[in-house]
Parts: C-alpha cells; structure tokens; sequence
C-alpha cells in the first residue's frame, strides 16, 4: 500500500528539511520565548504581516495552560470581549453566562497552533532559552540549548549552547519570565513578582503594561504579570489573546521606527 522508502531515505529527508529552514532562521525578525497562548497570537500576527518569525519552546508541546484550562479540567474561559478573538480564529465557544464565554481547551488550543504554523511562524520545541544576545546595552537575540541537555546532571554533560540573532526578542515565558530575569540576574532591571489571583484587576493590567520593558526586548502575557506585580488571572485567557496582540503590534511599530 505505501510506497517502499529506506530508513536511512527517512533520516535524510528529515535533516534535510530542518537544517534548511533552521539555517534560515538563525537570524530573525522576531524571536519570541515560550509557546503558549500570548506567544503564540503574537508568532501569528507578526508572520502574518511578512516578518521572519521563530518561536522558541522548551517543552515537545505548544500552548502551555491554554491545552488544560485550570485545575486540570481542559475548559478554558474567557470574559468578553475576547470572543471576537475566538471567532477570528475559528475557536468554538460557549456563553456560560453573560460576558464569560468556554471554549474546549485542546480544540482551541489546536486551532491557535494551526493559525500560527498557517501564517508561517516556525517553531523551535524542546529548546530552552539558556540567555539573551546582549550588545550596546540592547538585546539582539538569544542563546539557546537542547532541553534535555539542562535535564541531565552538569557533572555529565558538557554541552555549550548557540546563540540567534534578531532585531527583537519577545518574553512570552509565562509567571517564570524567564528572559526578563537573564537581565534581573546581572542587574539590569528588577522585576517586583506576580501578585495574588484577582482576574477581574490582572487581565486589564496585563494588557495595558504590555510592551517594551528593554531595549529590543518586549514582555507578553503572564510574564508581564512577573515583570510589574501585576495579580495573577488564573484561568481565563482573554488578557493572554489580547496582550499577545498588542505585543505584535508594539513590535511592528518598532521594527517600522528603526527603518525610518
């Protein structure tokens, strides 16, 4: 029934693709951190209008909480307005009530995933950010190794990681705002630490401090939260859809200024 191909066919036609398309993008537009929800909508955005854009997750899965919604039970909720967001993506949803809308978490999380590889955003899974790429008090890019490598005892591995460059870098790393602490870690800017769950006060702020917090770095989603001591929202997402788009459209508007 299938056509007969070797092994070593397989192998080869497997490094041929990836080594193609990751030499490509060994210098971006944009390389966005951590593959969940605002990282993902963000990728989506900015691929859509022609930028070279790569995201970096160090897990073997895209979506982060948007695949299980909150306390393992795979609904996800999201408060209006942010079922326009759901419609232009195709995301089935229900109003629970007036203005709180659910939506299956694997299903919507499926589809975002799509709409981003759709408009052409490459993705880098099991890959951990390991440090920025920092010159001229300004990030430039990232320094990355494989996942595992940081898995294994250091006393066994003795591997360096590579660097990749691009004109902006975007944390979307969640609560661990983890390219926001490379540079809290050599004291370059302070981070003050999520606050206690209060949705109704976190989406709205997370939104509206969505942006620039570096030069060439930019900080999305539950990362801002980290980033300004903002409460943490739990499990409703609209701040995360809208927050990665405001981080995409922050991030053309630089990209446009530094060609003026």
């Amino acid at each position: 029934m299938f056509q007969h191909v070797t092994d070593a066919k397989i192998t080869k036609a497997i490094l041929k693709e990836f080594t193609s398309w990751f030499e490509e993008y060994i210098v971006s537009d944009v390389i966005i951190v951590g593959g969940g929800p605002s990282g993902l909508v963000a990728a989506r955005e900015l691929a859509k209008d022609g930028l070279k854009t790569l995201v970096i997750e160090a897990n073997n899965y895209l979506g982060g909480g948007f695949w299980i919604g909150g306390y393992l039970m795979n609904t996800l909720t999201f408060r209006g307005p942010a079922q326009e967001v759901l419609d232009e993506l195709s995301i089935p949803y229900k109003e629970a009530e007036q203005g709180l809308f659910t939506a299956d978490g694997p299903s919507a999380c499926s589809k975002l995933i799509s709409a981003a590889c759709d408009a052409g955003v490459k993705i880098l899974n099991m890959t951990k950010f390991d440090d920025v790429v920092l010159r001229n008090d300004k990030v430039e890019g990232v320094v990355i190794n494989w996942t595992p490598v940081s898995a294994l005892p250091r006393q066994i591995t003795c591997v360096d990681p590579v660097s990749l460059e691009s004109k902006v870098v975007i944390d979307a790393t969640g609560h661990d705002a983890h390219v926001c602490k490379s540079l809290e870690k050599r004291g370059i800017i302070k981070l003050k630490g999520f606050g206690p769950m209060d949705a109704n006060s976190s989406e709205d702020l997370v939104v509206e401090k969505t942006g620039e917090i570096f030069p060439g770095l930019f900080v999305t989603g539950m990362a801002v939260s980290t980033a300004y001591g903002i409460p943490r929202m739990g499990p409703t997402f609209g701040g995360m859809l809208f927050s990665g788009k405001k981080a995409a459209k922050l991030t053309k508007d630089r990209l446009l200024t530094c060609r003026v």
